[in-house]
């Protein structure tokens, strides 16, 4: 057991290939796989690049996921709020036994059963989008034609949110998660979107139906006398973001993606069977929102032979960790029949991604539409030319012109 205490270097962030991690994970993951980083934030943590070791901390219950503890790994200097504003805690930042809870109550909204239900209305949404983006010029911006409205309208009528505002929840969570403005415009952004949904859950617990997952989890809450306003308004704010953010930056990254390998996406259209595995290899790939599995230890405890003590940050590189050649082989190789549902793109342990069937539900029938209605369409420009997203959380493209 090895007992580590100054910061052996900066944690890289960069991809300076967009389809691959940076590759300092390579080195770190080979020389120190455990090691002392520091983070954009200020603050030093631990970074874990092996698949093993990540999925180790991701299920010990001595490792916490409250943002709150002044210990707790960020990526970007942490938002002070203001007195009169309490923080509301949501899923993601919320530790057993409270998660446990919290998640039970909402789960029946995600499973396979539920998101079958809305498989037409999405179908329904992703054709209508796809015969606009027809009838436009060209070239057209995927990324505003149908990335992007896609997720946003799904999730907007999961919630019960107006699809009329997206412009506006859209631009504050682009702020919330950029890299590169200040801790207090995150801040201004994440109150004003915080504000928005407070309004919102209110006036739902006024006229609560079950049209809605915010009013079927009013009456819930009503039927068991529980009712937690603050809760209702975390939850709305954690899926209305994930349930974009995410969704969007893959749909236009996959499609990237399959478009520079011909050879993976010929075997999807002759066998639309195997989009959910290129969906699962493309997930594997990118890992787009890979510091959501950053833990702050509640406990001394060893991972991987190294001893992390009590308030010590952890940041598990999930991007190293589902490259790691002992947990993939050839693991920078884009191969969708790899069959590899192990990785932690979705996170693991009992935060594991809620709305991961949804994810998958709406990638797939984005791409076998697509790529059935549109069997032309090609990127507009060299790809080196796109603009990724090295300047945000969550990584993806501001913009992708195509033609068909």
């Amino acid at each position: 057991m090895t007992d580590v205490e100054e910061t052996t270097a900066n944690l890289p962030l960069m991809r300076k290939c967009p389809f691959s991690p940076p590759p300092e994970y390579e080195k770190l993951r080979t020389e120190s796989p455990i090691s002392r980083v520091g983070l954009p934030s200020g603050q030093t943590a631990w970074a874990l690049t092996r698949l093993e070791d990540i999925r180790e901390m991701l299920s010990s219950p001595h490792f916490s996921s409250d943002r709150q503890n002044p210990d707790f790994p960020l990526m970007v200097k942490r938002q002070i709020r203001r007195e009169d504003k309490p923080f509301r805690a949501s899923l993601i930042s919320m530790d057993p036994p409270e998660h446990s809870q919290a998640r039970r109550d909402v789960v029946g909204e995600f499973t396979v059963k539920r998101m079958k239900a809305l498989q037409p209305r999405i179908q329904q949404i992703v054709d209508e989008h796809i015969d606009a983006l027809l009838a436009g010029p060209q070239p057209a911006d995927l990324v505003q034609a149908l990335s992007l409205p896609v997720p946003s309208l799904v999730i907007c009528e999961l919630l019960g949110v107006p699809y009329s505002d997206h412009e506006f929840f859209q631009g504050c969570s682009s702020k919330m998660l950029s890299r590169e403005i200040s801790a207090e415009d995150r801040m201004v952004a994440f109150e004003k979107l915080e504000g928005y949904l407070d309004e919102l859950v209110t006036k739902k617990e006024a006229d609560a139906t079950e049209d809605d997952l915010l009013g079927r989890q009013i009456l819930k809450q009503r039927e068991t006398g529980d009712a937690d306003h603050d809760e209702l308004v975390g939850l709305a704010f954690l899926l209305l973001i994930a349930g974009h953010e995410t969704t969007a930056n893959m749909i236009s990254l996959g499609t990237v993606t399959l478009l520079q390998n011909p050879d993976q996406l010929e075997k999807i259209k002759a066998d639309p069977g195997k989009t959910l595995a290129a969906i699962e290899e493309l997930l594997r790939v990118f890992t787009i929102a890979e510091t959501a599995t950053s833990r702050v230890a509640t406990a001394d405890v060893e991972i991987g032979g190294t001893l992390i003590r009590a308030g010590e940050g952890v940041v598990g590189l999930s991007n190293a960790g589902n490259h790691d050649p002992n947990g993939f082989e050839n693991p920078d190789d884009f191969d969708i029949e790899r069959g590899a549902r192990h990785h932690v793109a979705f996170g693991f342990g009992v935060h594991q991604c809620l709305g991961q069937n949804l994810a998958r539900m709406e990638l797939q029938i984005v791409f076998d539409t697509l790529f059935r209605r549109m069997p032309g369409i090609k990127v507009a420009v060299p790809v080196d030319e796109l603009q990724f997203k090295h300047d945000s959380t969550i990584y993806g493209l501001h913009a992708l012109p195509v033609t068909w």
